[in-house]
């Protein structure tokens, strides 16, 4: 009786452990937008999005960039190239905003080996589709509400994606085309609970794109707020000691060049990727249905409605422990051989 009472002990548990993975059994299919090279969270959350993939919980069908700068492109095929998948498939924004160097894009690309090598090898094509077509190409290829898409940069690209109108690729304009293939827009932006006044970087950079994209966005929209990133800080210790499997790891170089081995970072774009892959595991307590409105100074204002498709990230003391820890394996895991 014993022995059958403590097999059946073993089987509870092997469910409960394995429970979250069953309820999530098809991987989530995303796009991921991105300013790589304004703050070195974007490719600390590219390297939390290969993890997940390793683990089968999401599928990285495109990388689109919002930086208008040469090097923005060639830094996202190193990290997909040292993360084991190189043929991801990366469109860059035309005429955009930021296109200064930055402090880490260029600066890791140009790093060499013992041999006086280039450090990190990628390959890209010779002309990188535009974002926007490719964005629409890449919608209308997917099964209905199926693409969860994931903004952590400035709003330049998915404003013009709902202003396109039907073409070739597709009948349906832009916002048409959104409603019917998307089932959630995670993206880090704005800020619900900072001193009156706070300008939030992703919004201010672009704001008649924002004013226009968060207006006329039609699905589900979940906004990590500079708090959440500035509550759970990325701790040096890992970064120093937890990437030193490899000689050379291009996150700790950008991390190096960008904020110093000896600083903490915060998680701002890491957390709207972990919401949006997982967003039952208990992570974070979300807001009451709302609408987020911009200002014209870039101020971002949170008005309660039972209709809206707005909603913010919240977190308390243990759930900050519990999303710091999660970020920390999977930003330092590596690569799937």
């Amino acid at each position: 009786m014993v022995r059958k009472n403590f097999c059946w002990f073993v089987f509870f548990v092997a469910v409960i452990l394995l429970l979250p993975f069953c309820a999530n059994a098809e991987p989530v299919r995303f796009i991921f937008d991105t300013d790589l090279g304004n703050d070195v969270d974007d490719a600390m959350a590219i390297a939390v999005i290969h993890a997940l993939q390793n683990r089968n919980e999401c599928e990285l069908l495109a990388v689109t960039t919002t930086k208008d700068n040469p090097h923005v492109a060639p830094m996202v095929a190193v990290l997909n190239t040292f993360y084991g998948r190189p043929n991801i498939p990366i469109a860059v924004i035309k005429n955009g905003a930021a296109k200064e160097d930055g402090k880490y894009n260029r600066q890791v690309l140009e790093l060499k080996d013992d041999a006086g090598k280039p450090r990190y090898s990628y390959e890209l094509p010779p002309q990188l589709p535009e974002a926007v077509s490719y964005l629409r190409k890449c919608l209308a290829a997917e099964p209905d509400n199926s693409v969860i898409l994931v903004q952590v940069g400035f709003f330049t690209n998915f404003a013009r994606l709902l202003e396109t109108p039907g073409d070739d690729i597709s009948p349906l304009t832009g916002k048409e085309l959104v409603a019917k293939k998307v089932k959630l827009l995670s993206l880090m932006a704005g800020a619900f609970n900072e001193p009156p006044g706070f300008k939030e970087y992703n919004v201010k950079v672009d704001i008649p794109s924002a004013k226009k994209m968060i207006e006329n966005w039609p699905t589900e929209m979940i906004f990590s707020g500079h708090e959440i990133g500035r509550l759970i800080q990325y701790p040096p210790k890992s970064m120093k000691e937890d990437f030193n499997y490899v000689k050379y790891h291009p996150v700790k170089d950008a991390y190096h060049f960008y904020r110093g081995l000896e600083n903490s970072q915060p998680t701002y774009d890491l957390t709207s990727v972990l919401y949006a892959v997982r967003p039952d595991r208990g992570y974070f307590n979300l807001s009451p249905k709302g609408t987020v409105k911009v200002l014209d100074d870039g101020q971002t204002i949170f008005e309660p409605n039972e209709n809206g498709k707005h909603r913010f990230l919240i977190v308390n003391s243990e759930q900050i422990a519990m999303v710091r820890e999660a970020l920390v394996q999977l930003t330092s895991e590596p690569p799937k051989k």
